[in-house]
C-alpha cells in the first residue's frame, strides 16, 4: 500500500512502489481530451452499432458451440439430461477483451469444453458444422500449429477460434479461467490456448484505472503500427507486449490520465535497462504450484532465457517471455522510436506540438542506402496465402542471420509486404524490404550469401516438414540500392514525406540523447528483484558508406528454387557462387541508425487551440523537465544502476530455442505469450556448477529483501557477461559452417532431387569502398 498526498492509503500495483501518486491537473485533462479527438480520424474507435453487431455475432457463435457440445455428448452415449447440463462456452481475449480493438479488427476467441469433448471433435464435427453454415466464409483449420486454430469469417467478422478441454465434467457459464487449478492434468496445447485469455484477464486486474489504460494503449498501438514496429512475428512487439508495457506505466503512475501516461510511457522505456525484464507481478515458481510443473521464464535455471534481449513477462502462470523474437536490430530500432516518441510527447505537454505528430509514419525507403528485396513466389493464389505466411514467420531469422554477418550493424525489415508493380496472376508474389546498415569500413566485400542460404534452408525444411510445400513455391532475394527502389515500389510509397512537427532524438526536448544512448533507467526493478543483467561494450552506431565502381545499375540476385522445373547443378555450391554477382556502389552517402540530431524547424505560428502563452509554456516545460529528473533519480536509486552499457548479445543461430514449433498459428496474443518449452535445457541449480570463466561467467547477487531460494539455498539473481568479440567470431563460424556443410553435401553425396534442397543461384555481395 502507498500513501497519497492526502494521507490516505492507496493500493499498490506491480512489483515496486509507484514513482508518482500525483493526480491530473486541469491541463492534463484538456490534453487527454485532445488525445482522444486526435485518435478518431485513424479509425481506432468503433461506432455503437458496430459494437452491438460484434456482441450479437459472439452470441450466435456461443449458441452454436453449446448445441454442438450437446449433440456430441449425445453421440457419445451420454444421457440427454446430463448432455443438456455439461455446458461449454466461448471466451474472448486479445484486443477485443482488453477493449482496445479497432474498426474491422478480428476477434480472438476460445472455445472451452468439458473433458469428454476432445480436440479431434473440434477439428472434426465442429469444423463440418462451420463449413455448412451459410454465415461462415473463408474457413481454414490449422490443426498442427503450435497453438491450433480455426480461422473464419463469421457474419462478416474475422475470427480466430482456439480450443481447450478442461478436466471438468461440466463448464458453467460463470467459470473464471484465472483459477490456476484448471491447468491441472491438461495437455500443453490446451494450456497454451487458455493462456491467451488468462494473460488478458490478468492485465486488466493489474492496472489501477482501466479506462486510462485503454486510451493510452489505443494511442500506443496506433503509434507502433504507424511507425512500423508492431509485429511480433517479425521481431518487434505484438499487441499483448505493448499492452504489458502500458500496464507497467499505469502501475508506476496510478493516478495519471492518458495524456500524462503516454509521455511517461516513452520516458520509462526510452530509459529502460534492457535486458532487465518488465514484470507486472512477481514470477511464481512451479514448485509453489502443486501439480503444475510447467516451465516458467527464469534465466537462473533456464540457460536459453539468458539470451532474451527485451524480456516482457506475461503475468499469468506459467509466466513466459512474450518477446523472444526480438533481435539486436529490432531492439535498436524500437529504442530509437522510444526516444522520438519521448521528444514529441514532451513537446505536446508544453504546447509546442500536437498529438498528430506522434502518429506520422517515417519514410523507411529513404533511411538506408542498401536494401534486400525478399520475394515469396508461388504458382497459384490458393497456395500463396499459406506460403507467404510461412515465409513471413521466418523473416526474423533472416534478420538475425544478416546482423550476425561481418560488417553488418543493423538489418531493418518493414513489417508490411508489397505486391509487384505489375502483378502476375500466374505467379503471385509478395515482397518484404530489409534496410541494411554497415560498419564504417573501406575496401571490403560484404557477402550475404551464407545468411540468405541459411534462411532459405530453414523455410524449405519447415515447408516440407509441414507437408505444405507445393511445386512453384520459391524465394528470391535481391540486393538493390535506394535509387533502384522505384523498380519495385510506386512513387506514392517512395515519396512519402514526414511532417515537420516530428521531433528527432537528440533535439533539445529529448535532452540530446541518441536512441542508442545510455538506457540506464529501469522503472520496475529494485534490490529485491531477481533479474538478469548482461553487460558488454557499446557498439558503433554511425556508419558512412562511400564507394564508386562498376555495374552500379545492376542488382545482385539470389534465387532459391525448390520446384521441379529448377534443376540443381551438382557442382554448384555457396562457395562457388560467392565469387560472382559482385555489386559495387557508385554512390557516396551517409547512413546511420539515428535520425538527425537537430529537430526540424517547426512551422511558424503553429499553435494548438487552447495552448498556453509563452510564459506558461516555459513553466510547463520546467515542470516536465523536473518530472523527468524526478523519475530518473527515483528509479535509478531503486535499480542501483552502475552506469554500465548493455550488450550486443543475440542467439547465434538466429532462432530462439523456443521457436521450433511456433509457426503454424499467427495469433499474436497467444503465440507471443505462450511459448511453452517442450524440451527445456535445464541449467544447473547450484551456482558453483553453473559458474563459468571468461565470457560465460555467472555471478550471484544476494537478495535480502525478497529472497528466492535456489536448491543450494542461495538467494540469487544471475548476471551474465557475453563478449561481443567472441560472439561475432561464433556467428561468423556459423555462417561459414553453413556454407561448408552445403558444399560437403553436394560434393560427397551428389545432387539432391530437384525440389528437395533449395540452393542460392547467385551470390549477394556488396562492396564498400
Amino acid at each position: 500500500m502507498s500513501s497519497s498526498a492526502s494521507g490516505q492509503t492507496q493500493k499498490s500495483y506491480g512489483i515496486t512502489s509507484p514513482i508518482s501518486l500525483a493526480g491530473p491537473k486541469p491541463g492534463d485533462i484538456t490534453l487527454t481530451k485532445a488525445l482522444e479527438e486526435s485518435l478518431k480520424p485513424y479509425g481506432v474507435f468503433e461506432s455503437e452499432e458496430e459494437l452491438q453487431h460484434r456482441i450479437v455475432v459472439l452470441g450466435k457463435l456461443n449458441t452454436l458451440v453449446k448445441q454442438w457440445i450437446i449433440d456430441t455428448s449425445l453421440a457419445k452415449n451420454m444421457p440427454e439430461s446430463v448432455a443438456n447440463s455439461v455446458g461449454g462456452k466461448i471466451f474472448t481475449f486479445g484486443s477485443y477483451r482488453l477493449g482496445v480493438h479497432t474498426k474491422g479488427a478480428d476477434i480472438d476467441t476460445l472455445l472451452v469444453a468439458p473433458r469428454h469433448i476432445d480436440r479431434s471433435d473440434f477439428f472434426g464435427t465442429f469444423y463440418e458444422i462451420l463449413k455448412n453454415n451459410e454465415d461462415v466464409k473463408e474457413l481454414r483449420a490449422v490443426e498442427n500449429a503450435f497453438v491450433p486454430v480455426i480461422k473464419l469469417v463469421f457474419c462478416n467478422i474475422e475470427m480466430d477460434l482456439l480450443f481447450a478441454r478442461l478436466a471438468l465434467p461440466e463448464v458453467p457459464d460463470d467459470l473464471s479461467l484465472l483459477d490456476e487449478s484448471l491447468l491441472k492434468n491438461l495437455d500443453p496445447k490446451c494450456v497454451r490456448s487458455l493462456n491467451g485469455c488468462r494473460v488478458t484477464d490478468e492485465i486488466l486486474h493489474l492496472v489501477p484505472n482501466i479506462e486510462n489504460f485503454r486510451l493510452t494503449l489505443r494511442a500506443v498501438k496506433l503509434w507502433a503500427k504507424n511507425r512500423g514496429i508492431y509485429s511480433n512475428v517479425l521481431g518487434f512487439l505484438g499487441g499483448v507486449s505493448w499492452a504489458m508495457l502500458v500496464a507497467r506505466t499505469c502501475q508506476l503512475y496510478p493516478n495519471a490520465v492518458a495524456a500524462t501516461l503516454l509521455q511517461k510511457f516513452f520516458l520509462v522505456f526510452s530509459k529502460w535497462d534492457w535486458p532487465n525484464p518488465v514484470l507486472l507481478k512477481n514470477i511464481t515458481q512451479p514448485a509453489e504450484k502443486l501439480g503444475l510443473n510447467f516451465p516458467v521464464w527464469d534465466p537462473r535455471y533456464n540457460p536459453a532465457d539468458r539470451y532474451h534481449l527485451m524480456p516482457i513477462i506475461t503475468p499469468a502462470f506459467p509466466q513466459q517471455n512474450s518477446t523472444f523474437n526480438v533481435s539486436m536490430s529490432t531492439r535498436s530500432i524500437m529504442n530509437e522510436e522510444f526516444e522520438i516518441g519521448l521528444a514529441i510527447t514532451s513537446d505536446v505537454l508544453i504546447g509546442k506540438s500536437t498529438w498528430d505528430a506522434l502518429f506520422q509514419p517515417p519514410n523507411f525507403f529513404s533511411k538506408y542506402k542498401h536494401y534486400i528485396v525478399l520475394s515469396a513466389i508461388s504458382n497459384s493464389e490458393e497456395d500463396h496465402l499459406e506460403w507467404i505466411g510461412l515465409v513471413e514467420s521466418k523473416v526474423r531469422i533472416l534478420v538475425s542471420n544478416l546482423e550476425n554477418t561481418q560488417f553488418v550493424t543493423l538489418a531493418h525489415v518493414k513489417p508490411k509486404s508489397f505486391a509487384p508493380l505489375e502483378p502476375d496472376k500466374a505467379s503471385p508474389t509478395n515482397r518484404w524490404f530489409i534496410g541494411l546498415q554497415f560498419e564504417k569500413k573501406e575496401n571490403v566485400n560484404v557477402d550475404l550469401t551464407g545468411a540468405i542460404q541459411m534462411f532459405t534452408n530453414t523455410v524449405h525444411t519447415q515447408a516440407v516438414t509441414a507437408k505444405m510445400f507445393k511445386e512453384g513455391m520459391r524465394i528470391e532475394a535481391i540486393h538493390v540500392k535506394k535509387k533502384q527502389l522505384s523498380k519495385y515500389l510506386p512513387p506514392s510509397v517512395l515519396k512519402q514525406k514526414k511532417k515537420s512537427s516530428i521531433v528527432q532524438p537528440g533535439s533539445a526536448t529529448s535532452g540530446g540523447k541518441s536512441a542508442k544512448g545510455d538506457v540506464s533507467l529501469d522503472s520496475t526493478l529494485n534490490a529485491s528483484d531477481a533479474s538478469l543483467e548482461i553487460t558488454s561494450e557499446p557498439s558503433n552506431d554511425s556508419v558512412e558508406l562511400t564507394g564508386s565502381s562498376e555495374n552500379s545499375e545492376e542488382a545482385s540476385v539470389a534465387t532459391v528454387s525448390s520446384s521441379d522445373d529448377k534443376k540443381v547443378n551438382p557442382d554448384s555450391t555457396v562457395s562457388s557462387v560467392s565469387t560472382v554477382g559482385e555489386v559495387t556502389s557508385s554512390d557516396t552517402t551517409s547512413v546511420t541508425s539515428q535520425p538527425s540530431a537537430a529537430s526540424p524547424d517547426k512551422p511558424a505560428g503553429l499553435k494548438r487551440a487552447g495552448s498556453p502563452s509563452e510564459d506558461e509554456k516555459g513553466s510547463k516545460k520546467r515542470r516536465v523537465d523536473d518530472a523527468e529528473i524526478t523519475t530518473t533519480s527515483s528509479v535509478n536509486s531503486l535499480n542501483g544502476n552502475d552506469g554500465r552499457k548493455r550488450p550486443n548479445s543475440n542467439l547465434i543461430d538466429g532462432e530462439s530455442p523456443h521457436e521450433k514449433k511456433k509457426d503454424g498459428a499467427d495469433l499474436d496474443s497467444v503465440n507471443a505469450n505462450t511459448q511453452m518449452r517442450e524440451s527445456d535445457v535445464k541449467g544447473s541449480t547450484k551456482t558453483e556448477n553453473c559458474a563459468k570463466t571468461g565470457d560465460n561467467k555467472l555471478e550471484n547477487l544476494t537478495d535480502s529483501n525478497n529472497p528466492v531460494e535456489s536448491k543450494d539455498g542461495v538467494s540469487a539473481a544471475v548476471k551474465r557477461s557475453i563478449s561481443p568479440t567472441n560472439e561475432e567470431k561464433h556467428s561468423e563460424k556459423k555462417l561459414k559452417s553453413a556454407n561448408e556443410d552445403l558444399e560437403k553435401e553436394l560434393t560427397d553425396e551428389g545432387p539432391p532431387p530437384a525440389g528437395q534442397i533449395p540452393v542460392v543461384k547467385n551470390a549477394i555481395k556488396i562492396k564498400l569502398k
